[in-house]
């Protein structure tokens, strides 16, 4: 078959490449780093163009060589789609690439490339256009299509690729999985016929679950990786997809058979995607991820000027175990004023009544008076006497078995016609015109009135397919998770300045979107377990350091080690302490200011810099066996690495390799302040002590 080039597009370091198959006019694209152009050899191989705006239209034929079922790429929907134009606009740092495809019964296809020059990564997005007579329904719109992975080799590239996925689950977010092609089955068949496809991706309204919406894909022997993020609040999903020589991704929307969603767009209309952000580059797994991550970093670095030197929290949820008030949150703040804290964040709790356990009583939102026998005044005006900004958790879309609002089911989301209910939560109608105004009153109103300047945002537990009020489960959860988005950039309007904590039993939500809309996000909801560390740094794949809110939660049983090890997690990302502080010795005190002096030292690494995770695989998150460096290049020249030995046998030296990035140690931490660190033809040497012990040094 023949391909011809529409056009090749250069975005910082990466080569954008549009092509389509002479006698379909389907228009397929892939990218390259735009320094090996002379490397592409894909006239060499045998792969068929995809079209880059994958979709399927319910009444049209279902894809075929094995696919339906599988998949829903390649159906007859897409095939029809032909090139029609294509423009490249630059408005200042921002440059639009609109690539338009047409099907003559009158439907338009807009695929939408954002750049923002000095990035590493794009965005892309697609927007299907009903210009025919009748209303039509989409079964499936993917945001993203990645084809001809990988075109540095010729033919299908065996024991070449490999496919990189972040899995999770709760208190383990961001293990890092890697297959080959081959394990996965998705070699060509010998005919070059049947499809293979891995599809995967999460449901419901917590969609970092199961998986985070991202994979990357390694061609080992050239060393470039293909990688893709979503961003995306509701059930979505990821492709990958083979049929011949070249190997594709794509995602999206979950769609019809994956997660139940079908959307009518009527004659007129226009449905758009949520965005992808994608990126190509030479290095390794870090290097990818690095690149899709920065995206963030222009949104961040629009957030309340009080982040900017990222402050340092402490949450009360592990002190008072979801039972604050005004006594106990007195003792905290008379045993923490003066160490070093910006922020005071209140928890889950204070709205509780006598004898209700909190995590079944939230939704009325009306003050304990046993708690705060004077209201918060008093407390939020106590913490800010004490030189910190005060916080206060919510669970917004969620509603409690023993709340009076789990009754108001006018209001709450229903499947099947029946309130929506899991074990023990509803969830508001985030649509509903009501609980807007309910919520606004509760919710931003409680933020006014008493002069809060941070809000913790839990959400725990998930809507699951999707639910009544659409034309499907799966676009009802996506009108409705797109409101609960907009009633958050409503709080951001109406508290100025406002702090936002994004948590979802810990994390949830870590994908791009919420990401974008708030200053930080909790990591995980392990709070005191031996694998802190791990998932920390697993994180530093996913999202911004400066975004990761880990906790060290401080026992009076502790030893120094223990909290010695405690502190140096939180070097992996924000720093946010809990605990028993009314309790601890001056030894034990000290070990913490200790680490709070060194995080205000590291904090612009942690800010900006680029990260790699050294040390052996750790199998085991629970029980884990050895030892893990995370080395993160700061912007301003220093490096910070942070290290943690585990269980079992440990070698006498560790070695971390610094890339040569640094020569010198400026600083240590660790809990008794004699770390042994050298610095020896490129790399950090360590002598180890202890078994779970932590260590961390800054260089230059």
């Amino acid at each position: 078959m023949a391909i011809e080039k529409i056009s090749e597009i250069v975005l910082g370091d990466m080569l954008l490449v549009f092509e389509q198959e002479t006698d379909f006019k389907r228009v397929g694209f892939y990218m390259i780093p735009a320094d090996m152009k002379e490397q592409d050899v894909s006239n060499q191989k045998f792969y068929r163009v995809n079209t880059f705006a994958q979709l399927k239209l319910a009444g049209d034929t279902y894809p075929n060589c094995y696919g339906h079922g599988q998949t829903m790429r390649n159906s007859e929907s897409g095939n029809l789609f032909e090139y029609e134009s294509q423009t490249d606009e630059e408005e200042g740092c921002v440059r639009t690439i609109t690539t338009v495809m047409k099907d003559k019964r009158g439907y338009e296809l807009r695929n939408v490339i954002t750049y923002y020059k000095g990035e590493s990564s794009f965005e892309m997005k697609n927007i299907f256009i009903n210009q025919g007579a009748d209303s039509v329904k989409l079964e499936m719109l993917s945001s993203f299509e990645l084809a001809n992975i990988t075109p540095f080799i010729e033919k299908d590239a065996p024991d070449c690729l490999l496919v990189h996925r972040l899995r999770s689950k709760w208190s383990h977010e961001g293990r890092l999985v890697t297959e080959s092609v081959e394990d996965l089955q998705l070699e060509p068949s010998w005919s070059n016929w049947a499809v293979g496809v891995e599809r995967f991706g999460a449901r419901g309204s917590m969609p970092v679950m199961k998986y985070f919406p991202f994979v990357a894909v390694e061609d080992t022997q050239n060393a470039v990786l293909w990688g893709a993020q979503l961003a995306h609040e509701a059930s979505w999903q990821m492709e990958i997809y083979r049929q011949d020589d070249g190997l594709h991704i794509s995602g999206g929307l979950a769609d019809r058979e994956f997660g139940h969603w079908m959307k009518e767009i009527s004659a007129g209309e226009s449905f758009e995607t949520p965005k992808a952000i994608l990126s190509v580059c030479r290095g390794d797994v870090d290097e990818i991820c690095h690149r899709l991550v920065s995206a963030g970093e222009k949104y961040v670095e629009q957030g309340p000027e009080c982040e900017q030197e990222l402050p340092i929290i402490f949450n009360e949820y592990c002190t008072t175990w979801g039972c604050p008030s005004h006594e106990n949150i007195s003792g905290i703040v008379d045993a923490i004023k003066d160490k070093g804290f910006d922020y005071f964040v209140i928890d889950c709790g204070w709205f509780k009544e006598d004898g209700v356990p909190w995590d079944i009583s939230m939704g009325d939102y009306n003050v304990s008076p046993t708690l705060f026998p004077e209201g918060l005044d008093k407390t939020v005006e106590m913490i800010k006497n004490a030189g910190m900004k005060p916080g206060i958790w919510f669970e917004i879309d969620n509603v409690g078995s023993a709340a009076k609002a789990f009754q108001n089911t006018d209001h709450l989301l229903k499947r099947d016609g029946a309130p929506l209910t899991t074990y023990s939560r509803r969830f508001w109608n985030m649509q509903d015109d009501w609980v807007k105004d309910y919520l606004g009153k509760k919710v931003i109103g409680t933020l006014n009135q008493y002069g809060f300047e941070y809000m913790k945002m839990d959400y725990n537990d998930t809507i699951g397919i999707g639910c009544d009020g659409a034309e499907s489960l799966g676009e009802a959860l996506r009108q409705n998770m797109e409101a609960s988005v907009e009633f958050v950039r409503r709080v951001k309007e109406e508290v100025p300045g406002i702090v936002l904590e994004n948590c979802a039993s810990g994390g949830h939500k870590l994908e791009p979107l919420m990401m974008s809309i708030c200053s930080m996000a909790s990591f995980s909801d392990a709070h005191e377990t031996e694998e802190i560390p791990i998932i920390a740094a697993n994180l530093h794949r996913a999202i911004l350091p400066r975004q990761s809110q880990i906790w060290a939660v401080i026992r009076k049983t502790d030893t120094t080690k223990r909290i010695g090890y405690s502190i140096a997690n939180t070097f992996l990302g924000r720093m946010c302490l809990s605990g028993d502080v009314t309790d601890l010795s001056e030894e034990q005190w000290d070990t913490i200011e200790r680490g709070i002096a060194f995080y205000r030292e590291i904090a612009p690494i942690i800010k900006n810099g680029k990260s790699h995770r050294r040390g052996p695989k750790i199998t085991s998150d629970r029980h884990p066996k050895g030892w893990q460096a995370l080395v993160r290049n700061g912007e301003n020249g220093e490096t910070l690495v942070v290290l943690h030995t585990f269980n079992g046998e440990l070698p006498e030296y560790i070695e971390v390799d610094l890339e040569g990035r640094a020569s010198e140690v400026i600083s240590t931490y660790s809990h008794d302040d004699k770390a042994d660190f050298a610095v020896k033809g490129g790399k950090l040497v360590y002598r180890t002590t202890e078994n779970m012990c932590a260590a961390a040094a800054r260089l230059k």
